[in-house]
C-alpha cells in the first residue's frame, strides 16, 4: 500500500491533514487548497489505507469522503473514533450527499461537519478556522474598493423582465474601478502640491541667503531699489507647472474612466447575449416538449395509447451545468408524474434516464470549470466536455429526497411502481453540435450542450398477464 504525500521541507512545524477519497481528481483538488494554506497533505485511496496510515501518523485533520468501495465514510469515522488512540483526531466529511439526515447522521458518529463535494475556497478557510488549522480567520466577503454611484441616467443594455430581475455584477465592477481611479486622482494631486510647496520654500531659503548685508549706520542709506521680479516669476511658473500637471492628472484620469465605461458596455452586452440565448434554450425546450406531445397525439390517433401519456409521459427536463441530475426541478416533476400514474391504476417501470451535454468550458483541474463566456470563440475553450457529469458514480447522481422518493413509490405501491434511475452519457444527442470553425462561438455551442444536458422520463407497463 502507498500514500501520497504532498509536503514542502520548511524549517517551521507545519499543520497535517489526511485526505481520503477513491477519486484521484477529488483527492488532488482539495489537496491543493489545502497547500494554499500551508498545510502538508496525505492521501488515501480507501478507509482501509486511512486506518492502516493511522497506526503509525497522526495528522491535525481527517477529511473523509463518504462514498468509496469495501469500507465507506460513515463506518471508518466510526472505526476512528472507537479507537482511544485516533478519536481525538477532527474529522470532516465532504460528499455529494444532502439533506439534514445525513449531516445529524455524520455528527451522530463524530464527524465535526460535512462539506460539499463541489467545495469553494471560503468553505475550506471557515473550516480551517474551526479546526484550529490557521492563524486567523479573513473576512473573505470584504470588498477590496468602496463602491460609489455611476452617473445618473446611463443607459442599460436591456431591460430585465419585471419577475426575473437581471444581476448587476458589470454595474458593481464599473463603481469599484471609477473609485480606484479617483482615489489614484487625489494622491497625485497632493504629491504635486508637496512638490510645489517644497520646492518653493528652497526658492525663499535660497533668496535670504544671497540677499546683501546691511550697512553700517555710518554710512548714508542706500537709495530705494525696486523688489526683485524673478521670485514672482518662480511663483508664476511653479503655478502654471502645478495647472499643467493637473491637466495631464485630469486627462489621464478621463481616459482610465473612459475605458472602464466602455469595458462595462462591453460586459452588459455580454448579459444581453446570455439573456437572448437563455431565451433561445426555453423556445428550444419548448419546441422539443411540443414535438414529444405530437408524438403521443399520433399515437393516440393509430388506436395505440403510449404508456403514461395521461401523465404527460414521455417528458424531457434540462438540467444546468454543475447540478446533479436527480435532484431539484427533476425531483419535483418525478413526484408529479408519480402521483398521476398511482392515481391512473398504473403497474410497471418508470425510466428516468439522464443524459450529458458537451460544454464550451473555461477554467482548470485546480480551480474547477464553469461555461464560456456566450461571445468568446469556441476554438478559444479550454475544455469541451464535462468534467462534472464524469466525476459522478452512479448513487452521487441522486440526492437524498430523490431517493427516498423512489424508495416510497415503491413501497406504498407494494412494488407495482418501480422508478428506475440511468445514465446514457453522450451519446444520446437531441440537439445537435454546430460544425466547428472559426466563426463559431462559445454561446451557440452551449445552446446545443444545454438542450442535450437533460433528463428524459418514460413509462413501460408490465406485459398483460
Amino acid at each position: 500500500m502507498r500514500f501520497k504525500g504532498v509536503r514542502n521541507t520548511i524549517a517551521m512545524a507545519r499543520k497535517r491533514a489526511l485526505v481520503v477519497d477513491d477519486s484521484k481528481s477529488a483527492r488532488v483538488i482539495l489537496s491543493r487548497m489545502l497547500e494554499k494554506y500551508d498545510i502538508e497533505v496525505d492521501m488515501a485511496e480507501s478507509a482501509e489505507q486511512a486506518i492502516e496510515y493511522l497506526q503509525h501518523d497522526r495528522p491535525d485533520a481527517i477529511f473523509m469522503d463518504h462514498l468509496m468501495p469495501g469500507m465507506d465514510g460513515l463506518e471508518a469515522v466510526r472505526t476512528i473514533k472507537g479507537n482511544p488512540q485516533t478519536a481525538t483526531i477532527p474529522i470532516m466529511m465532504y460528499t455529494s450527499q444532502e439533506g439534514e439526515l445525513y449531516v445529524g447522521q455524520a455528527r451522530a458518529l463524530g464527524a465535526m461537519g460535512v462539506l460539499p463535494k463541489q467545495v469553494r475556497p471560503v468553505d475550506i478557510s471557515k473550516v480551517l478556522y474551526e479546526l484550529h488549522m490557521v492563524p486567523d480567520r479573513r473576512d473573505l466577503d470584504e470588498p477590496a474598493l468602496a463602491p460609489v454611484e455611476l452617473e445618473a441616467g446611463a443607459p442599460l443594455a436591456r431591460a430585465a423582465a419585471p419577475s426575473q430581475p437581471a444581476p448587476a455584477p458589470a454595474a458593481d465592477w464599473g463603481r469599484r474601478v471609477e473609485a480606484a481611479v479617483k482615489q489614484q486622482s487625489v494622491d497625485l494631486r497632493r504629491f504635486v502640491v508637496a512638490s510645489l510647496d517644497s520646492f518653493a520654500a528652497r526658492l525663499v531659503a535660497d533668496l535670504r541667503r544671497a540677499a546683501p548685508a546691511p550697512t553700517p549706520a555710518a554710512e548714508p542709506p542706500p537709495l530705494p531699489k525696486q523688489p526683485p521680479m524673478w521670485p514672482w516669476a518662480a511663483g508664476i511658473a511653479a503655478a502654471c507647472l502645478a495647472a499643467a500637471a493637473c491637466a495631464l492628472l485630469w486627462a489621464s484620469a478621463h481616459g482610465d474612466l473612459q475605458r472602464a465605461r466602455s469595458e462595462v458596455a462591453a460586459l452588459r452586452a455580454a448579459n444581453a447575449d446570455l439573456m437572448h440565448t437563455r431565451e433561445q434554450l426555453a423556445a428550444s425546450i419548448k419546441d422539443l416538449s411540443a414535438a414529444a406531445a405530437a408524438s403521443a397525439a399520433g399515437a393516440a390517433n393509430s388506436g395505440a395509447p403510449p404508456a403514461g401519456a395521461a401523465a404527460g409521459l414521455p417528458r424531457s427536463e434540462p438540467v444546468p451545468y454543475g447540478e446533479l441530475p436527480f435532484d431539484r426541478s427533476r425531483l419535483d416533476v418525478l413526484r408529479e408524474l408519480l402521483t398521476k400514474l398511482e392515481a391512473q391504476g398504473f403497474r410497471g417501470v418508470v425510466k428516468a434516464t439522464s443524459s450529458a451535454g458537451l460544454f464550451c468550458l473555461s477554467g482548470n483541474a485546480t480551480d474547477g470549470f464553469a461555461p464560456a463566456s456566450a461571445n468568446l470563440p469556441a476554438n478559444k475553450c479550454d475544455l469541451i466536455g464535462n468534467p462534472f457529469e464524469e466525476s459522478l458514480s452512479g448513487q452521487q447522481r441522486q440526492s437524498i429526497a430523490f431517493a427516498n422518493l423512489i424508495a416510497g413509490v415503491r413501497q406504498r405501491t407494494s412494488g407495482a411502481i418501480t422508478v428506475a434511475p440511468e445514465n446514457a452519457g453522450a451519446s444520446r444527442t437531441a440537439a445537435q453540435y454546430p460544425p466547428r470553425n472559426e466563426a463559431l462561438t462559445a454561446g451557440e455551442w452551449n445552446r446545443a450542450a444545454a438542450a442535450n444536458n437533460r433528463v428524459e422520463f418514460a413509462a413501460e407497463p408490465n406485459a398483460s398477464p
